[in-house]
């Protein structure tokens, strides 16, 4: 390697863009020593950078890459920088960290190393001769940043959300305003603070506000921009459900794809599920964040309804009773849904979700869709718990204060849990949800999912309590009240009744 630097390198120098593009080699996907270039999305992305940026992603597309660049060379090329950067595991810190960080830097041209040498080396950090530093780890509260970067935010939210809390009150906090944060990641469901801030930045882009140095910039890589996601056509045959889905594309979000990109979309989703192609190869940001969680109990089902056009608009039939399903808290949120059966069928036509509220308020809610809907009501189902006493002077169950406010509860025995999983996932496919007013308590169906073991890394058999507990408890209430059995309704899947509308309202 050159010793000295030339005068022509010398100038080229104080670009940042032409450092990144010509100066820093890397290893590509087959191992092979490579010089670092910018592909199109890199390229997009740093045309556009803004303070705070926000990425979501199809896979591959070399955005951890680029960020580790753009820090490690803010740090060799700029004095008292502090970069850091997250990922959720150290094992994958410690890997890209080497991978990204100490393999470039190490094979920097002697002269660059030479004028600023590395003064601590180790698997986790690198600092300067220049007071600057870049390090990696699964947590970065302490201290103040220039730069920070955080891999898989997505996965973090998911699978560690004490983790992504520390994240966001500790490690965010360390940028100042005017400074440089990269959040990068696929979705994962959508629940947590990379969904919250990934819907926030689109709503601003949309709206066309003014982004201050506190605000994320929205970024999207689509895979269909990808030049490589192409494949000769030649043989490749697409089924009806595939046509429909390239023609929602085209009709609803204007993407037209070539037959190439058709042949290979279809190749790569006969090597993964539905859920890994929407997650890890996404068309809008909207599919990315429909893909269900993973470890969620109910995810494949909802998915499912919502292929087969079953989350719709679902209208009240003021010739049916209305059957309310509850959820109990104290402290906690409380969850109903409110249901119709139609033969075979469940209309589920309304959800509400509350906390902090006395049965009355309750009882008034269902009032008032007596009153404005029509509503008259059959069952009202409870679980278990409420044949438990209040602590008050009465001492009354809960039950009976219901019941003095005009609506007594039938109460359903505690039963077994994953019993009554199961047989939720059975009785969804029976089901219709009204798409505007059930929208907060599908999301909370999509998004129950079994507890993570941080130290075996897998799904306990147990369901994580969450924020969608309460919504997926009060619907797995009414399934152990009156369940539907084979014999009576033909519970043998999804496509009994699929061409049979007119069984559930024809809609």
């Amino acid at each position: 390697m050159e010793t000295e630097l030339s005068p022509l390198l010398k100038d080229r120098l104080s670009d940042p863009l032409w450092r990144l593009n010509n100066l820093y080699w890397i290893t590509d996907k087959s191992g092979n020593r490579v010089k670092f270039q910018m592909n199109w999305a890199q390229a997009g992305l740093y045309e556009d950078l803004h303070y705070l940026n926000l990425i979501l992603k199809a896979r591959q597309l070399g955005f951890t890459t680029l960020t580790q660049l753009i820090m490690l060379d803010a740090c060799v090329f700029n004095s008292d920088i502090r970069a850091g950067a997250i990922a959720h595991t150290r094992e994958d810190a410690e890997a890209f960290f080497k991978d990204k960080v100490k393999y470039p830097y190490d094979n920097l041209p002697d002269a660059i190393k030479a004028a600023n040498p590395a003064t601590q080396d180790s698997a986790r950090m690198l600092s300067f001769k220049n007071n600057s530093s870049i390090r990696v780890g699964t947590s970065m509260r302490s201290g103040t940043l220039q730069y920070l970067h955080v891999s898989e935010y997505g996965k973090i939210c998911a699978k560690y959300p004490d983790k992504a809390k520390e994240i966001r009150t500790g490690a965010l906090n360390t940028v100042q305003a005017g400074q440089m944060i990269f959040i990068e990641s696929t979705a994962e469901g959508n629940e947590g603070d990379f969904y919250d801030k990934c819907q926030e930045a689109q709503s601003a882009a949309r709206k066309g506000s003014a982004l201050t140095e506190l605000d994320f910039k929205f970024f999207f890589f689509p895979w269909w921009k990808h030049p490589e996601y192409v494949l000769d056509p030649t043989g490749v045959v697409i089924d009806a459900d595939m046509e429909a889905y390239f023609s929602k594309l085209r009709d609803e979000h204007g993407i037209e794809l070539t037959d190439e990109q058709k042949a290979w979309y279809v190749k790569k989703s006969a090597q993964q599920t539905e859920d890994d192609m929407k997650r890890e190869f996404p068309a809008t940001p909207e599919e990315a964040f429909e893909a269900s969680v993973e470890g969620a109990y109910y995810g494949s089902e909802m998915a499912k309804l919502e292929r087969m056009g079953r989350i719709t608009n679902v209208p009240h039939d003021p010739a049916l009773p209305v059957e309310v399903w509850f959820d109990l808290g104290v402290n906690d949120s409380m969850a109903l849904w409110f249901i119709q059966r139609a033969g075979p069928a469940l209309h589920i036509i309304n959800y509400y979700e509350n906390s902090g509220e006395g049965l009355a308020h309750y009882a008034a809610h269902m009032d008032q869709l007596r009153r404005e809907e029509g509503y008259h009501y059959g069952d009202i189902v409870w679980p278990h718990d409420g044949n438990h006493r209040v602590m008050d002077e009465h001492a009354r169950k809960k039950s009976e204060i219901m019941a003095g406010l005009g609506y007594e509860p039938a109460i359903v025995p505690r039963g077994d849990l994953m019993s009554g999983i199961q047989l939720t996932r059975l009785m969804l496919a029976r089901c219709w949800f009204d798409e505007k007013n059930t929208a907060k308590g599908r999301r909370a169906l999509t998004n129950y999912k079994k507890e993570w073991d941080d130290a075996r890394g897998t799904w306990k058999r147990t369901p994580a309590h969450t924020w969608a507990s309460h919504g997926a408890d009060a619907l797995r209430t009414g399934c152990n009240y009156q369940p539907f059995d084979d014999e009576d309704y033909g519970l043998h899947g999804y496509d009994e009744y699929d061409d049979g509308r007119s069984a559930v309202g024809g809609y």
